[in-house]
């Protein structure tokens, strides 16, 4: 498992004071504000964090030591993370999107159908992205408790019961 987790991405600037439009990747967006100081992803800045509006696609906030346009556009793609024990310890049936990458993804039968590429969600319910050497392409599994009945951290692996036809 990661040390760190990424918590939010920088969009860019928002207005003219040193602003930036910042993507949060919390169950609650302006929840990021708590697990402050966020460093980036080579530890070479950290940032508190003031959370001044939610925006169309973000928050409008502000980070310390950023107090002009351009300094705010230079953050363009940074991505912002925490360390793992600043995060709330989380109920047996939820999961930090880090800790599912990377997982093996088993068949009830016990075949490996591939890796844990990336957790998507578009608002209809969280996807797994499923990528293997047996895979033409990469699958999208709903993350769902009828189709991946377990996820075993401790083991290190995801057990998943597809739909006829997915793999």
């Amino acid at each position: 498992m990661s040390e760190r987790i990424c918590v939010g991405a920088i969009a860019g600037a928002f207005g003219v004071k040193g602003e930036v439009r910042l993507k949060s990747f919390t169950s609650v967006p302006e929840d990021i504000a708590q697990y402050a100081p966020l460093e980036t992803e080579d530890g070479a800045m950290e940032f508190d964090i003031i959370v001044e509006r939610v925006i169309k696609n973000g928050l409008a906030v502000r980070l310390t030591g950023i107090a002009t346009r351009e300094q705010a556009d230079a953050l363009r793609g940074v991505r912002l993370f925490v360390p793992r024990d600043r995060l709330p310890a989380l109920p047996d049936d939820e999961f930090y999107h880090a800790d599912l990458i990377g997982l093996p993804v088993f068949d009830t039968g016990g075949t490996e159908l591939g890796r844990v590429k990336a957790v998507h969600d578009h608002g209809a319910g969280d996807l797994l992205e499923i990528h293997g050497p047996g895979l033409k392409s990469t699958v999208l599994l709903p993350f769902t408790h009828e189709v991946v009945p377990t996820v075993d951290l401790a083991a290190g692996r995801i057990v998943a019961d597809p739909p006829e036809g997915l793999f």
